[in-house]
């Protein structure tokens, strides 16, 4: 087959299919990327970069100013498409992220291809995550006028794609019909042979901290530390764990910037903020931000973890859970919809509700004094994760075959 792969910041959710589909020997595999000077091939897949000519129109109405962007991006990856068609590239298969807009208008360069898009999430004005968080309101009634028109780009894609793929149930449940009944639920997968346990794990933090399993540690990890992802309550259920444990250590990974969600007040960050909100009841010797840190670390943060704390409003779930169980971690986390399918209480983790930063540090707390309750929950977990989510001997296999379906 001849596929061609688009995502502004490839690979992505692609990291592992499309170097599999390359190394397949039979197979031509190209990928679109937004990076500049992209090396010509990474893992054989062949590496195309496109730029956009200009930018977002200064004074745009605000509610259609993310579809500018996509359509922006949309005409750049068009154009580098047509350059492609010229050199006598004609794809079997396309499969795309669409959030960003570039596969828009690919069916009009190469109408017989099969367009497969990665189904990420379909914005809801009700149910999700949009209103869940009151501490965090509204400002603007018309906001919900312009979570409508961001689904514009996936109304436009459900008109040209042919089938979908989404990593999770609750996902591709926000998808309408008819378009929903096109998306098959496969993860993009973890490698459950790179994340084990490990009884052995040791960790030195800013050349002076060493640490080990027999130290008292509660990890949270997000990309960005921020409401989304449930660092207020967090912050806020730290003061009682650090009383109620006195040997136990916080560490917590994230950088100051924002994935999802608003803004924070301007000069300042959602960390900043929340950490002064607690500053007064916390010992900072005690509580350790660790930032951006490579994979490797990160591993072995989750292999030291005593207790594992992962938050979520009804969004995109992380692909760092799916680590923890892998890991073998014991998981404290939120009773939204989208833990639910990897969280089963007292079996995979424990369930709390989000916005109950006392019931959080109590059932920390509850954990850190139960070791045999921890290794029960955390050997469920890595269980559950190698039967769901293994990228080797469940995703990828099942990836494969989508592909192949949609091909045909």
């Amino acid at each position: 087959m001849r596929i061609l792969f688009i995502h502004q910041n490839f690979p992505g959710q692609f990291k592992f299919l499309a170097p599999a589909l390359a190394a397949d020997g039979k197979n031509q595999v190209v990928a679109f990327t937004l990076k500049k000077d992209p090396p010509p091939e990474w893992q054989k897949v062949r590496m195309v970069g496109y730029g956009y000519a200009r930018g977002s129109t200064p004074g745009i109405h605000p509610w259609i100013s993310n579809f500018e962007s996509q359509t922006i991006r949309g005409e750049a990856a068009f154009r580098a498409a047509l350059a492609l068609r010229s050199s006598g590239f004609y794809p079997d298969v396309i499969i795309a992220n669409p959030g960003w807009g570039e596969s828009l208008f690919l069916k009009d360069v190469w109408p017989n291809a099969r367009l497969g898009l990665y189904c990420e999430f379909y914005y809801q004005l009700h149910g999700a995550d949009v209103g869940f968080d009151r501490e965090f309101p509204l400002e603007d009634a018309g906001e919900l006028c312009r979570v409508r028109l961001k689904n514009a780009n996936n109304l436009l894609h459900f008109e040209i794609a042919d089938a979908g793929i989404s990593p999770t149930k609750w996902q591709a449940s926000t998808f309408p019909e008819p378009f929903r009944s096109k998306i098959t639920v496969i993860h993009d997968g973890i490698r459950c042979d790179w994340v084990v346990p490990d009884p052995s794990v040791r960790l030195t933090l800013n050349d002076h901290l060493n640490l080990c399993k027999d130290d008292e540690i509660v990890t949270f990890v997000n990309r960005n530390l921020e409401p989304y992802r449930g660092y207020h309550i967090f912050m806020r259920a730290i003061p009682q764990i650090l009383v109620s444990r006195p040997k136990a250590r916080i560490l917590i990974v994230g950088g100051d910037g924002v994935s999802y969600g608003a803004q924070p007040p301007q000069g300042r960050t959602w960390k900043e903020i929340f950490l002064d909100e607690v500053k007064g009841k916390i010992d900072r010797s005690r509580v350790h931000f660790l930032g951006k840190i490579p994979y490797q670390i990160f591993t072995q943060l989750l292999q030291l973890s005593t207790v594992h704390v992962y938050l979520t409003y009804p969004f995109v779930l992380s692909w760092s859970l799916l680590e923890a169980m892998s890991a073998g971690c014991a998981i404290v986390a939120s009773d939204t919809l989208p833990l639910h399918e990897a969280i089963r209480h007292d079996e995979t983790g424990r369930l709390v509700d989000f916005f109950d930063a006392q019931g959080l540090a109590d059932e920390v707390c509850t954990l850190l004094n139960e070791p045999a309750t921890r290794a029960r929950l955390g050997t469920h977990a890595r269980r559950f994760a190698q039967a769901n989510y293994d990228l080797t001997t469940v995703c990828l296999p099942q990836q494969l075959k989508w592909v192949q379906a949609l091909a045909k």
